[in-house]
């Protein structure tokens, strides 16, 4: 593996780390500043809305740098956003830490998988984005309690300056490890050739999937709680292991996608969205029974994690000469599906359909990503069809009287 692997994966740890502990500090955060705990959430809701209008932007503005330049750029964003966040006087100045730690999430890890995917074969390409991802999927198993943790025991300011730390630590790794690369080409050349990689329907279609099927796993994962106290019947304080068995799906799933999408990557992409589909479906039922409900959270995290490394190499695949707007483009997607499914999962809620009725959205959004996964295999089949029909038929030479 090669070591600038691990310099992404650390940035990717403090990333993921930053964008889930606030769910543990919500009331610690609310009674610092004397606001309410919905009204907290908005330190949520801000750093996905943040990624999703970031991504493209810092990208945009990373043309003008070289990869690894810019990569150290947004790990110096991020530690920036954190220190404000752990400094902050005010909600207000707290809220815009976590936008400005935000703006540096989908552009990192767009480039970071162009990145990780030119230091290897093309071979292993979607084996090197999962090494990368790993980083993420880990800071749920380990970042986000002990985060958590730190902060119900010293106080959340101290967790927002560990965090910091961890992305001093991270631009220490991309500067010592990640190679230097090409110099950005001058003019606009690069940036119309990354905009125009969104004429293509496979890249609209792959990150059609991506806001699709994470729309379901977050309509499971975003309602968990009241699910798992009301239906399953955990306590309260369950529900941060029952996430930890999610992170640790989501490592075991990020892994095998990396691994099987360099050799069969529709397929992956058909099974692991079949299955995630049936599995949100089944858990309408499952979610009543303890171990039933713990087994079907880690099939989720799996399931949802293994469509990750084959979606953002698909993405890479058909943007070959311009892959990095795309790139962080489709990581913006994962958020846009986060959002969506905190809204339709809480419109069924509403609606007085049952404590367990996200999990039917998450099934027919996930459904719906299937569905262009199966387009999209169709449309590059059809594609492949006319250049072999087009090979001109040989014609028999004349017979020799």
């Amino acid at each position: 593996m090669p070591l600038a692997l691990l310099a992404l994966a650390i940035g990717a740890f403090g990333i993921g780390t930053t964008e889930f502990v606030i769910m543990g500090l919500l009331p610690q955060v609310a009674a610092t500043f004397d606001v309410s705990v919905p009204t907290a959430g908005n330190l949520a809701t801000g750093y996905a809305l943040g990624v999703v209008a970031g991504a493209p932007l810092m990208t945009v503005i990373g043309t003008r740098f070289s990869r690894k330049r810019m990569l150290m750029a947004l790990m110096g964003l991020f530690i920036a956003g954190n220190l404000l966040s752990a400094a902050a006087p005010g909600f207000g100045a707290m809220l815009a830490g976590r936008v400005v730690a935000s703006l540096a999430h989908g552009a990192f890890f767009g480039i970071g998988s162009v990145v990780a995917a030119g230091l290897v074969p093309p071979e292993r390409r979607a084996g090197a984005i999962a090494l990368m991802f790993t980083g993420l999927t880990v800071a749920n198993v380990v970042g986000v309690p002990l985060g958590t943790a730190l902060g119900q025991h010293a106080g959340w300011r101290v967790t927002f300056a560990a965090v910091a730390a961890l992305g001093v630590l991270g631009l220490a790794g991309v500067a010592a490890l990640v190679p230097a690369g090409p110099r950005p080409e001058p003019g606009g050349g690069r940036i119309r050739g990354e905009f125009a990689a969104f004429r293509n329907t496979q890249v609209l279609l792959a990150m059609g999937m991506t806001v699709l099927g994470f729309s379901g796993v977050f309509a499971a994962i975003t309602y968990i709680a009241p699910m798992m106290t009301q239906a399953a019947g955990y306590g309260e304080g369950d529900v941060s292991w029952l996430l930890v068995l999610f992170g640790i799906g989501m490592v075991a799933g990020n892994l095998v996608g990396g691994r099987y999408a360099d050799r069969a990557l529709m397929p992956l992409l058909y099974l692991s969205l079949g299955g995630l589909a049936l599995v949100l479906a089944l858990f309408t039922v499952t979610a009543h029974d303890k171990v039933a409900a713990a087994v079907t959270l880690m099939l989720i995290g799996g399931l949802g994690f293994a469509t990750v490394p084959p979606l953002q190499k698909r993405i890479l695949d058909q943007t070959a000469g311009a892959p990095t707007l795309a790139s962080a483009v489709n990581i913006g997607a994962f958020n846009l599906g986060n959002a969506l499914a905190a809204l339709l999962g809480g419109l069924v809620l509403s609606a007085g359909l049952g404590v367990t009725a996200p999990n039917w959205v998450g099934a027919l959004l996930t459904g719906s990503a299937l569905g262009l996964a199966v387009l999209s295999g169709a449309l590059e089949r059809r594609a492949a069809r006319p250049a072999a029909a087009s090979d001109p038929v040989p014609i028999p030479a004349p017979a020799h009287r």
